[in-house]
């Protein structure tokens, strides 16, 4: 856990993957920013609060700290008693807290809205992968999903305000792909209650926070296979969120052939982009919409970015950047 009391220009902000994204800041009258870096859902994570009183900055931070850590025990698939690792294990979960309904409310609304390329219920998808690539680290091929794929799908799990259950036995879900996003609105809102009026909010994922809109900030995305910003505009931020997803952060093979981000629909993990980055007005979309359009047609990802007022960032594979929204 660390706190600063300082301006720092040019900071590389660590997304749920390795393309990054850097906001740049403008040198204006703000006070000197009050900085906390940590990790949230195991992704590297920041905190940068400008305020006139440095100690209130300080115990605003201390309240997002508790918020992180209590969402955490939600969310996480690596604290072993979490709701979502109690699901997973037993396959039911009573009584789900109210933040549990919510992000899975919002990912069904973003699997119909891409039409299941978003769907929590992959990580039987991940678990095969793994324990393929383990046993085989030199493979040149994917595992056979037959049996995995008959567990993945959303229309399988059961949700309501008294319950959450799979239909199908060794299911389970990964809110990674949406739940970085929900953190960092949570801790976005929070600020805001509070009186902050200028921040920047990172928890896996970006988000700006400026009421006045007096303190404008900008973005380049990261190249995902080398060093360095790729030749972008600059993206404003203005009150929006920005993320990123690429397969290229957690290969299982050498080549990066197969990655992280599955298709549900097919299994496949062979990547189709570069990266993708969405900037839209909540963290929880923009982190649901990257992780969906990394597996989805161009004609797709034009069709869903219509709908929902997104803007979006394709970087193919030859290196070329296209615009959406």
């Amino acid at each position: 856990m660390q706190i600063t009391r300082r301006r720092f220009i040019g900071i590389t902000a660590a997304m749920s993957v390795s393309a990054l994204v850097s906001p740049t800041f403008a040198q204006n009258d703000s006070p000197q920013p009050v900085i906390w870096r940590g990790v949230a859902l195991g992704a590297n994570a920041e905190l940068r609060l400008y305020h006139n009183n440095p100690a209130v900055a300080e115990n605003l931070i201390q309240q997002a700290i508790a918020e992180v850590n209590r969402l955490e025990n939600i969310f996480s698939v690596y604290r072993e008693n979490s709701q979502v690792s109690r699901l997973n294990r037993a396959g039911s979960l009573n009584a789900p807290s109210a933040d549990l309904l919510a992000v899975l409310s919002q990912a069904q609304s973003i699997h119909s809205l891409t039409n299941g390329a978003f769907d929590p219920t992959v990580q039987v998808l991940w678990q095969r992968y793994a324990n393929h690539f383990q046993r085989n680290p030199k493979s040149k091929i994917a595992p056979n999903l037959q049996a995995a794929l008959k567990r993945v799908g959303l229309h399988n799990m059961l949700i309501s305000t008294q319950k959450i259950a799979f239909n199908q036995k060794g299911m389970a879900i990964t809110l990674n792909g949406i739940a970085q996003g929900y953190i960092t609105d949570r801790i976005t809102q929070l600020l805001q209650q509070q009186g902050m009026n200028h921040a920047l909010v990172n928890m896996g994922e970006i988000r700006h926070l400026d009421t006045l809109k007096q303190h404008p900030e900008f973005a380049k995305i990261q190249n995902p296979k080398g060093s360095g910003a790729l030749p972008l505009h600059q993206i404003p931020l203005q009150n929006n969120a920005l993320a990123t997803s690429s397969g290229y952060g957690t290969p299982f093979d050498a080549e990066g052939k197969f990655t992280h981000l599955f298709d549900p629909r097919t299994g496949n993990s062979t990547p189709r982009y570069q990266s993708v980055s969405v900037l839209a007005k909540s963290a929880a979309l923009a982190d649901a919409l990257s992780t969906a359009f990394a597996v989805s047609s161009e004609a797709n990802i034009q069709a869903a970015t219509q709908k929902i007022g997104a803007k979006v960032w394709l970087i193919g594979l030859n290196g070329n950047v296209k615009t959406m929204g």
